[in-house]
């Protein structure tokens, strides 16, 4: 998140009020597809971002070399947050995708049946 992040703001800056229309186009056919309200809300919104900001702390000084002072002044210091309960070992892109895919099937198989309003079947 941190590299992406980095590399697609100045982006963003230049696109204006046309990235950020396409960027809430996309995030709410994400949540629809996954049976979420299309609109999470401001508060949820503020606790996702929060989350953000946590987790690229965190991949920043345990994964990318950032001394806490740098992580500090780009993503702020995570404060009333405990890490134990996290694993950030470094894993394959292989074991990734493997994890991904197998709490994807998961998640997919709760999912409510969705049978589109124009369906013949």
């Amino acid at each position: 998140e941190y590299v992406i992040g980095d590399m697609i703001s100045p982006f963003k800056s230049v696109m204006g009020g046309s990235y950020k229309d396409c960027e809430l186009r996309l995030q709410r056919a994400i949540h629809l597809r996954f049976s979420l309200p299309a609109d999470l809300g401001a508060a949820l919104r503020k606790e996702i971002k929060r989350a953000d900001q946590i987790a690229a702390y965190y991949e920043a000084t345990l994964l990318a070399g950032f001394s806490t002072a740098e992580a500090t002044e780009y993503f702020g210091r995570p404060r009333g947050f405990s890490i134990e309960r996290f694993d950030f070992t470094p894993r394959s892109v292989t074991w990734a995708q493997t994890a991904f895919l197998k709490r994807f099937t998961a998640l997919e198989a709760k999912r409510p049946s969705f049978v589109a309003a124009n369906s013949t079947t």
